[in-house]
């Protein structure tokens, strides 16, 4: 190539660079997705401080001793919130002892045992179990659950236990069918499929190479799913975990048909109790005054309990991402 070529070559403007189609709508998606988070943070905000001007007369009445007493008066106008705190926490954790190992069995059988014919109609099932309304497993545990739990298992433990002894302080109460231990296992049974399907999910993300190795190296179905799959999700599956023991914590109507609403501590798995979620709902409605107070505040506990629940999870996926 000449001088003359190479000049006039140099001289030419450089092709201008045609702009992306979407630098336009850019500002536009990032705007939106800021006022998205903080309409979200608002909202978060308002709840709370709602919850704090509508209980602010009942805390400031009662103060400490309105989260240590278990005395719920309406005609006296006192009110501590120790009984349905106490419930709530119990409940929740009876429910998620017995439907984690049961919905941990069900996803893993669905991803390495379940014959390829069956599991997608067990799958879709399961899926089906977690969309049943609450209200629905409410008045299944009332009518149905209830006078079976009553007669093959409340009855026959009460009998047999012991005068004076550790199971007769366990299983004391009325044989009614309702309580404490019957609560607890509704909200088992309707956290199960929602977890099974969320762990499901999880472990069909792990590379059917990483099974194929383990079971190459000789490892039994057993070795691959508690030293190979699980922790592969083992992060996930936390998360899983606590997301059902916020819906056990916040669980409503069906609580409320069947735990019997008694505000006094439960003396044993049969005996009446309650739950700040279930006292809201059966007594909001004809609430005034400072008894209206009492549960807004039992609702802003509530809501602090769901936060510390969730701050554990995030507190336990930390840990596990160091490990």
């Amino acid at each position: 190539m000449s001088t003359a070529e190479i000049s006039t070559t140099a001289s030419r403007p450089a092709p201008r660079r045609s702009s992306p189609r979407g630098k336009t709508f850019d500002p536009i998606f990032e705007g939106l997705c800021f006022a998205a988070a903080t309409t979200l943070l608002a909202a978060l905000g308002g709840v709370l401080v709602s919850l704090l001007i509508g209980g602010w007369p009942a805390l400031s009445k009662f103060g400490l001793g309105f989260v240590t007493n278990a005395t719920w008066d309406p005609v006296k106008d006192v009110y501590g919130a120790a009984g349905p705190i106490v419930g709530t926490l119990i409940t929740a954790a009876l429910a998620l002892l017995m439907a984690l190992p049961v919905a941990g069995g069900v996803a893993f059988f669905l991803v390495e045992l379940c014959p390829q014919v069956l599991r997608r109609t067990i799958g879709t099932a399961v899926e089906l179990l977690a969309g049943i309304p609450s209200i629905v497993y409410g008045m299944w545990g009332l009518f149905v659950f209830a006078p079976y739990f009553a007669a093959h298992v409340e009855t026959p433990l009460m009998t047999s236990a012991a005068p004076g002894s550790f199971a007769e302080k366990l299983f004391s109460g009325i044989p009614n069918g309702t309580g404490i231990l019957a609560a607890s296992i509704i909200l088992a049974i309707m956290i199960l499929p929602f977890m099974a399907a969320t762990l499901r999910e999880l472990l069909m993300t792990v590379p059917p190479q990483v099974r194929e190795s383990a079971y190459g190296l000789g490892a039994t179905t057993g070795e691959v799913v508690m030293k190979v799959t699980l922790p592969y999700v083992r992060r996930g599956a936390i998360g899983a975990v606590m997301l059902g023991l916020g819906r056990a914590l916040g669980e409503t109507m069906a609580v409320t048909f069947i735990i019997g609403n008694s505000h006094a501590f439960p003396k044993g798995l049969f005996d009446a109790g309650s739950t700040i979620a279930s006292t809201i709902a059966s007594e909001f409605n004809e609430a005034s005054g400072l008894q209206a107070s009492a549960l807004i505040a039992l609702g802003l506990v509530l809501f602090l309990i769901t936060f510390a629940v969730l701050a554990m999870a995030r507190l336990l996926l930390r840990n596990q991402a160091r490990v």
